[in-house]
């Protein structure tokens, strides 16, 4: 058989005639130091494990899918009929305005919308969340944090799912994109924007989308696509990427290079069939001047936007939603309720090495203990010396003392001596002092 493969020690089989994807959770030298101990083996005739994507698309055909996409942006911009428009389906009804004397709301509110759609007998369970009341007050600060709240809500919601002993019906609500639509100001991101994308990036696919596209030019399109990126980088803010395959044709290469080179998405919106001059009917919005077209993708991105969104990225949307962003929330979540994990678990190690490594640690734990005792026995050797000291210097002043004392005891008998020698007596006389007195007397 031509084709070679890629067989590891654990007898998994990886074929060379693939596409290879560089995964956007992996660096690439952990994939290369992963696949550094396989064996490679040419198969001498058909086993039959090719037949593999075949059973997955069974059995995900079968499972159906699931998909929850949030709308963010202020009212007026069109999002439900975005929505209408990429599912070609009605799942916003046309919204009546709110009369004047009506109360409006004064927090973001949080709506999530269900529906099964099914196409070609491939079955969708689509959410989608929307942010009514986002940006359209006097005072917008903090009006991201209900948004924030909810994201990590359905992410806590999925973690204890997990954490349960039955885990047969595990139901994915977690955000998988999230559609952010942008004022047509031909200007720059506002500083809600910029907030709410460096709130949100690490926690959601962000696509930033610039709404109603028809009320600018096409070199005005340009230039606001300019510096919504330039912002977007001056930032370090993450937007969604398509992840990159090697061994794609080129037609696909040059099809993800466009999609690419599109973001962020300016888009028209309208579920609306109206007649154009040449006599079709399309959907799109009529002008005096002529009628844009949602489908044309001269008018505007949506065409692309929907074979990003549905057509071509959607399972990588889930994919880089469940391997990388909630990964990384899954884990500072544990690490702030104190829940470590021993990163040698999942590693295949040498039982050589490991008796090796653990010797060392022994080694080094000795070791550690050897300069602890050492330091120990110092200190006390320290203390010792230094009562010794204290003792000896107490005893030297003592000895000092008693020898003054001797001296001095040694010189008054030396004198005592003298005296007794000399025939002087050794206490003065009182007799004549005596007579004195009572010779004045008489």
């Amino acid at each position: 058989m031509a084709d070679s493969y890629t067989s590891s020690r654990n007898g998994d089989v990886i074929s060379n005639g693939g596409a290879n994807v560089s995964s956007p959770s992996l660096p690439p030298t952990a994939h290369a130091a992963g696949l550094s101990n396989v064996i490679r083996k040419k198969l001498m005739g058909y086993v039959g494990f090719a037949n593999l994507p075949n059973q997955v698309h069974r059995k995900s055909v079968r499972k159906g899918f699931q998909f929850t996409a949030m709308v963010v942006g202020e009212s007026g911009l069109g999002k439900s009929t975005l929505i209408n428009t990429l599912f070609n389906t009605t799942l916003y009804p046309p919204k009546e305005p709110l009369p004047p004397a009506a109360d409006r709301p004064k927090t973001v509110a949080i709506e999530s919308i269900g529906a099964d759609i099914e196409e070609n007998g491939v079955r969708l369970h689509l959410t989608v969340v929307d942010t009514p009341g986002f940006g359209d007050f006097v005072n917008n600060d903090d009006s991201w944090k209900p948004i924030v709240e909810n994201i990590e809500s359905r992410f806590d919601s999925y973690l204890e799912q997990e954490n349960r002993v039955n885990r047969t019906k595990i139901v994915d609500n977690r955000v998988h994109a999230c559609l952010y639509f942008i004022q047509p100001t031909g200007h720059s991101l506002k500083q809600l924007d910029i907030e709410f994308m460096r709130r949100l990036h690490t926690k959601v696919n962000l696509i930033p989308i610039i709404a109603k596209a028809d009320t600018l030019t096409d070199e005005e399109v340009t230039e606001f696509k300019e510096r919504i990126l330039s912002d977007i980088a001056h930032h370090n803010i993450h937007i969604f990427q398509a992840p990159t395959y090697t061994n794609e044709d080129e037609e696909t290469i040059a099809e993800a290079e466009e999609i690419a080179s599109k973001i962020p998405f300016a888009v028209v919106g309208s579920d609306t069939i109206v007649n154009t001059p040449d006599g079709r009917q399309v959907r799109g919005r009529a002008y005096p001047w002529g009628v844009v077209e949602v489908d044309n993708e001269e008018h505007c991105d949506f065409v692309k936007l929907r074979q990003m969104l549905v057509r071509t990225y959607m399972e990588e949307l889930r994919e880089y939603t469940n391997d990388v962003l909630y990964e990384n929330w899954r884990t500072e979540k544990l690490l702030s309720m104190g829940v470590a994990q021993d990163s040698s678990v999942f590693k295949e190690i040498n039982p050589a090495a490991r008796l090796q490594e653990e010797r060392v640690l022994h080694e080094a734990k000795l070791a550690k203990m050897e300069a602890e005792m050492k330091m120990v026995f110092q200190q006390k050797v320290q203390e010792k010396e230094a009562k010794l000291k204290q003792s000896e210097e107490e005893l030297y002043a003592r000895h000092k003392e008693m020898k003054d004392a001797l001296e001095k005891q040694r010189a008054d008998l030396e004198d005592k001596k003298r005296k007794i020698e000399s025939g002087r007596p050794l206490t003065p006389e009182k007799s004549s002092t005596t007579k004195k007195k009572g010779f004045l007397r008489t």
